[in-house]
């Protein structure tokens, strides 16, 4: 199967938006809202149009990814990352490497874009395989009690996260 991944265009979004709500829609850890997140995403100053990304097989959409401009702040000083929230695969199509073509594909167009960093809140046996590491051997933390296994941040450079530590701050759309 020849899959091509490109930037989404709003023409696109109603079938993003339904791809997710049916990729998400057996997850028992999810709240089954994660289309109207990236509803919210797309119109806030957090929103990177070339970091929306579509996952296509026979000119057909299955799969997509967002990343979204965050901050891991301290008392000092606040740093630019980005959140990788979601990714989501037709379920027909799951576990065929769309989701992997997905995040790398995403990690490249990151990097050129000068992001040096990502910090997600997922599956604490899949994005390993990435490269993600615990986000709290970096010194971040997430601003809400959730299992540290599964808070994960990844060096898009090396050293990207050298000397950054802090809690993350999400856009008001993470919590609407």
């Amino acid at each position: 199967m020849k899959i091509e991944v490109r930037q989404e265009k709003p023409l696109d979004y109603k079938v993003v938006s339904e791809l997710i709500e049916s990729a998400f829609q057996k997850e028992k850890l999810s709240d089954h809202k994660e289309h109207f997140l990236v509803d919210r995403l797309r119109k806030s100053t957090s929103f990177i149009p070339e970091l929306s990304m579509v996952a296509l097989s026979d000119g057909k959409i299955i799969g997509h990814i967002l990343l979204t401009r965050i901050k891991v702040k301290n008392n000092q000083t606040e740093f630019e990352s980005l959140a990788l929230a979601p990714v989501s695969v037709m379920p027909e199509f799951q576990e065929m490497g769309i989701g992997k073509k997905l995040i790398e594909e995403a990690h490249e167009k990151a990097k050129e874009l000068g992001y040096k960093s990502i910090i997600l809140l997922g599956h604490e046996n899949y994005y390993p395989k990435f490269g993600y590491l615990r986000a709290d051997t970096f010194g971040i933390d997430l601003p809400f009690d959730v299992p540290k296994e599964n808070c994960m941040a990844i060096e898009l450079i090396e050293h990207g996260l050298l000397g950054v530590s802090g809690t993350v701050e999400y856009p008001k759309e993470f919590n609407e």
